[in-house]
């Protein structure tokens, strides 16, 4: 059944799913997975889709699941699209599934996007270009966007700074670069009926994040992968100001607890209108579930 939003307590838009139910942790993604969990002080262990769905099922907390598929840039084997859709099917109540498909699949990965629309149930994408390690506004990627742009969907894009790498020589070889939202500014104006979700606060770019979101109105901002006490101040600032319906609550779970999160959002100058639409209800518009 569909999701209920006068039953949930919240919408979490950042949620990874890591491992499979199916396959071992791929070795190179592990190398990635040890080194975020020592940045983040997070536990090591990665829960499986299943155990996922149960722990935000506990807290009444629906929210967008995804993995990234970076098979190109680093030789990682991803998580299928497929199978986070087929889980999410089965537990659409609380489950929002978005894919992730390499930059690098241009047009085949157009067919991917269609398929997993059309006959999957996909309600949105994820990239994270750092991982991918090509420029957002790249035109081999423009097949796959065309195909979301069409069907009028979300995206995510990571932005700013990444845990991903952090720690390892050469940040484990990949390029923050990709991570400066401004990149992302040239698809959001080219392909205006997609909706753009800003992963993060963006730092050291958290300007460029702001304006964009002011500037265009399918440009959003998730605010995951941070804890709300170390938000840069001018988030806070423009959330209760011209962005009201502009900010989300993402957590960047596992290594991020939902609740921890909501817990330190209250505590941080957010105004008392305001948190109910970062807990769930700019999301519930965005990801049209009203």
């Amino acid at each position: 059944m569909p999701i209920d939003i006068t039953k949930i307590t919240a919408i979490d838009v950042h949620v990874h799913a890591e491992v499979s139910c199916h396959d071992p942790e791929d070795p190179v993604m592990g190398e990635f997975f040890d080194a975020a969990s020592a940045y983040f002080g997070a536990e090591r262990r990665r829960p499986t889709i299943p155990e996922t769905i149960e722990f935000y099922r506990e807290r009444n907390i629906a929210f967008c699941l995804f993995t990234v598929d970076c098979e190109s840039a680093i030789g990682a084997k991803r998580v299928s699209n497929y199978e986070v859709a087929e889980l999410a099917a089965e537990h659409d109540d609380i489950v929002i599934p978005f894919a992730s498909i390499d930059p690098h699949k241009g047009k085949m990965g157009a067919r991917e996007a269609r398929d997993l629309i059309e006959n999957y149930g996909v309600k949105g994408f994820k990239f994270h270009h750092i991982m991918q390690n090509c420029d957002p506004a790249d035109e081999m990627a423009f097949p796959i966007y065309e195909v979301i742009n069409a069907y009028k969907l979300p995206a995510i894009f990571h932005t700013g700074h990444s845990g991903m790498g952090t720690g390892l020589p050469g940040g484990g070889g990949v390029r923050l670069k990709w991570g400066q939202p401004m990149l992302v500014d040239e698809v959001a104006a080219r392909f205006a009926d997609m909706k753009f979700i800003l992963a993060h606060p963006s730092w050291p770019w958290t300007d460029e994040s702001l304006s964009m979101a002011l500037h265009k109105t399918n440009v959003f901002i998730d605010l995951s992968g941070w804890m709300p006490k170390y938000f840069p101040p001018q988030v806070v600032r423009y959330a209760n100001g011209p962005l009201k319906h502009k900010m989300m609550f993402g957590s960047d779970f596992p290594l991020i607890k939902p609740e921890k999160w909501l817990e330190q959002a209250k505590e941080v100058g957010f105004k008392e209108d305001l948190l109910p639409l970062i807990m769930k209800g700019t999301a519930a518009k965005v990801l049209n579930l009203v």
